[in-house]
């Protein structure tokens, strides 16, 4: 392992402690195991921490290991996280079962060393290259952060936690301004380099837990925050960008590239969508650009408060 990688996770799922102690240790270091000796506790497991590969027991007191599939198939959280079925059980039928329900294979008991390392290498492998390839597909190849996909995505997920919770949710639109006459006169190239610029800032600036930077349009970008402190990070992130100095000379707006803003913090409810807060933040981002351009146009949730924060 290198490049600070962190190691797959397995998850060991036996009623038999023996069983458990026989099959790591044919893993050895090479994974970080977990353990549990009932399905019960599996589902517990897998249900708060990411795992890269499942090895189930079939024969199980309580919830087998049919059934311990049937519900991680379920989930949405492990839906896609690859489960080999460990049995003593010799039977095609059970076989056909467990591929049925979701199973990518099986090792039968007494379990081989060679042949546990060999399975459980092929899948976390293909898990890894999954992985990687979705994580790509959700992000912007030319600034680096998450595309109108991942935003999408994160936006409907936040959305439901937060409506659980009931906790606020903000969401920044924002705009370069001007942009089409700086690629008027600067060139295409130099476009680029200004979005990538700016898609840094963003990553950089905004990379806590729950935080979330995307470029969702060709000069358009989205914050996704948990609620709280819209003026704070509307004047952090408006003073960031012109901190970059990037020259315009044909912006309205100043000497430098800047950006329009629009911010809606809201406590999601049953009766408005992900849609409502897009279509909020993008008015916003209207009345920006309309005002003048360069500031932040923002809507609390605390009494539905609108103010104006500017360079």
């Amino acid at each position: 392992m290198s490049g600070g990688a962190r190691q797959q996770r397995v998850l060991i799922v036996d009623d038999e402690p023996a069983n458990i102690h026989g099959l790591a240790e044919a893993l050895g270091g090479s994974y970080d195991l977990r353990f549990a000796t009932s399905g019960e506790r599996a589902l517990e497991l897998a249900g708060a921490v990411a795992f890269d590969l499942i090895l189930l027991d079939v024969v199980m007191p309580g919830l087998d290991g049919f059934e311990v599939l049937r519900r991680l198939k379920e989930l949405e959280a492990t839906r896609a996280v690859p489960v080999i079925f460990v049995t003593s059980k010799d039977d095609v039928a059970d076989e056909e079962r467990g591929f049925a329900f979701g199973a990518v294979d099986y090792i039968t008991k007494p379990a081989s060393a060679p042949i546990v390392r060999a399975r459980v290498r092929t899948h976390t492998e293909l898990k890894r290259q999954r992985d990687l390839l979705e994580q790509r597909a959700l992000v912007d190849q030319l600034t680096g952060v998450a595309n109108r996909r991942g935003f999408d995505e994160a936006l409907e997920r936040r959305w439901q936690a937060a409506l659980r919770e009931r906790v606020p949710l903000l969401l920044m639109l924002l705009d370069v301004d001007h942009f089409k006459q700086y690629n008027d006169h600067y060139g295409h190239g130099a476009g680029d380099d200004c979005l990538r610029r700016i898609g840094a800032l963003l990553g950089a600036q905004f990379a806590q837990p729950g935080q979330l930077a995307a470029r969702v349009g060709g000069e358009e970008f989205a914050l996704l925050l948990p609620g709280g402190d819209a003026a704070q990070h509307a004047q952090r992130l408006l003073g960031a960008v012109r901190d970059l100095a990037i020259p315009h000379a044909h912006s309205s707006a100043g000497p430098r590239v800047s950006i329009s803003v629009g911010a809606i913090e809201l406590i999601p409810s049953e009766a408005a969508s992900p849609r409502t807060l897009l279509e909020r933040a993008d008015q916003l981002l209207y009345e920006a650009k309309r005002a003048g351009r360069a500031r932040c146009v923002a809507q609390q949730a605390q009494g539905a408060q609108t103010f104006v924060v500017t360079n």
